[in-house]
């Protein structure tokens, strides 16, 4: 018997393309489960055009709205936070806990935060002179990145290198790492000590 197919919603507020690499990655049989919702933050987000392609039912959550109710009624497992803008609210938090990653697009706990996201990371680590840097997937806590860390992957800046450039080296490590994440969860092999994620090896079937 095998282990039975995870349930995830992916909220986002951009393009979707980290949606695309995690449904390609359940379409592909590599993560045990499938995407069952997108929930979107704006009704202008391109990521409900890529779901609608795909079959999946989509949803547009106001700022008013509760995504804990949104999502509830599709036995959802795992959460995946694509670029969504908002802080998602404690009660959700509790809820989905060690069931609820995030992705950001630097090596935390380094340029993260409010208010950094997007191009706004890639703009502040070029600016700020660093060598180093990369994609981070976290465990979603009640504040900005500040979840524990689950995968993270760097590359080198080399000083002739755009913001841009940065991001779309950055982006290629999101769409593979993030897949892994998600994984790893539907498997049940991370354990969180405190702060610390703990990969556990993969049962010999």
């Amino acid at each position: 018997m095998g282990m039975r197919q995870s349930n995830i919603v992916v909220l986002a507020s951009g393009g979707g393309s980290n949606f695309q690499a995690i449904h390609d990655a359940c379409e592909n049989g590599t993560i045990p489960g499938r995407v069952v919702l997108v929930v979107a933050s704006s009704p202008q987000a391109g990521i409900l055009e890529r779901a609608a392609r795909a079959g999946i039912p989509t949803r547009v959550a106001a700022k008013s709205d509760d995504p804990l109710e949104i999502v509830q009624g599709y036995d959802v497992d795992i959460v995946a936070l694509a670029g969504y803008m908002r802080l998602i609210p404690s009660h959700m938090v509790a809820a989905f806990a060690d069931r609820m990653l995030n992705v950001h697009p630097s090596l935390l706990p380094a340029f993260g935060g409010k208010g950094m996201y997007g191009m706004r990371v890639h703009e502040a680590v070029v600016n700020h002179g660093v060598k180093v840097t990369g994609a981070t997937i976290h465990l979603v806590d009640s504040a900005y990145d500040t979840g524990p860390i689950v995968l993270q992957e760097a590359i080198r800046i080399h000083s002739h290198e755009t913001s841009a450039d940065v991001s779309a080296r950055v982006l290629e490590i999101e769409h593979r790492i993030y897949p892994q994440a998600i994984k790893l969860l539907a498997e049940h092999r991370l354990r969180r000590d405190g702060r610390r994620v703990h990969i556990l090896p993969n049962p010999t079937p």
